[in-house]
């Protein structure tokens, strides 16, 4: 099998509003946009979103993407954290800080529910350093 893509799609009752998140927060620009589904891409990654109660989605399984973490690494978290938290008009869930397991740090929620953890990699400490392969 060959794979040319892989990315997720995040169900919403509100596709305009999940789409427009990513796009003023995160620099992801819109590849294609209608009433029910928004592709989008930053760089080499994308995210698409989908109204939850569209009639491509088999039956029982169209809701809204509550309950996903998406994890967004960047160059500099500090600078994210004063971008958007500091400065900027989103609340933590989560405050930034280092874990051992190397990883600094911050939650954003998202629309529906999705949280948005902004990370950059750290050298991890004690016994998860002999943890990565």
């Amino acid at each position: 099998m060959t794979v040319s893509s892989i990315y997720p799609v995040l169900m919403t009752d509100d596709v305009a509003g999940q789409a427009a998140f990513w796009t003023e927060h995160f620099g992801f620009e819109v590849t294609f946009v209608s009433d029910w589904y928004v592709s989008l891409r930053r760089d080499a990654w994308e995210l698409a979103v989908l109204d939850h109660a569209h009639p491509t989605i088999p039956g029982g399984h169209g809701r809204p993407a509550g309950g996903v973490l998406v994890n967004l690494e960047v160059d500099d978290v500090d600078d994210e954290w004063q971008r958007l938290v500091v400065d900027g008009p989103l609340a933590p869930l989560l405050s930034i800080r280092s874990e051992d397991f190397g990883q600094r740090h911050f939650i954003v929620a998202g629309p529906d529910g999705v949280l948005v953890d902004v990370i950059t990699n750290i050298a991890p400490a004690g016994s998860y350093a002999d943890s990565y392969t």
